[in-house]
């Protein structure tokens, strides 16, 4: 579903951080046995992987979300994510040890987080024009990066709006199911929109998949 007026010529989906300076960060830093932590001390792992091990169902439903139903326009990818200190990164993005250490000292409210965000959604909005849609995923209820957005894509920044009265692992279980289900959900404007509300019921369970013989 689109918002009223011209049809959209594509969306880039705007994915909230992951908490780099998480024990579950320094877990993965000093791990001997994972995988993504070898890639790390490899300059090798991608983004979008890092942040889904730290934050599990939240992070992994916006990806695969993200993934599902984004298209941006003009080389934009359909989904860059708010990398603390850097700025916007498609989620293939590589990451190093350093790189994620630094991030990890970068508070969300701070300078050091709020002006590369500005300076990539400003080039951002620039090259996706006026018709494209810009879908923020993550948190609507505070200021954090969402006013630096604001800032920058004014009325034009749009929220999945199911999204309202939601926990983090609400929202992260909606998006797993949009995607599978390949319906995507209704956006509206962020600007003048009810930001709290009453919690939603649980969503029903899905009915497992049903494998198709080889």
């Amino acid at each position: 579903m689109t918002i009223d007026g011209d049809a959209p010529t594509g969306t880039v989906f705007l994915l909230s951080p992951a908490r780099c300076g998480s024990e579950r960060a320094r877990q993965l830093v000093t791990s001997q046995r994972s995988e993504l932590g070898q890639r790390l001390r490899e300059h090798a792992a991608p983004i979008g992987d890092v942040f889904a091990w730290l934050s599990a169902l939240y992070f992994r439903g916006k990806l695969t979300y993200a993934r599902r139903f984004g298209q941006g326009p003009g080389g934009v990818p359909g989904a860059l994510i708010m990398a603390p200190g850097l700025g916007l990164r498609a989620p293939e993005a590589l990451l190093s040890i350093d790189m994620f250490r630094a991030m990890g000292e970068v508070e969300v409210e701070s300078a050091a987080f709020v002006q590369p965000l500005a300076r990539d959604a400003r080039i951002v909005a620039r090259m996706c024009g006026t018709n494209a849609r810009v879908v923020l995923l993550g948190s609507i209820a505070t200021g954090k990066y969402l006013d630096s957005l604001l800032a920058v894509f004014d009325d034009r920044l749009l929220f999945p709006e199911t999204f309202v009265g939601r926990g983090d692992m609400s929202r992260g279980g909606l998006l797993l199911r949009a995607a599978r289900t390949g319906e995507e959900l209704a956006y509206r404007s962020i600007t003048g929109a009810t930001l709290h509300g009453v919690r939603p019921p649980k969503l029903p369970k899905l009915p497992p998949r049903q494998l198709t013989p080889g």
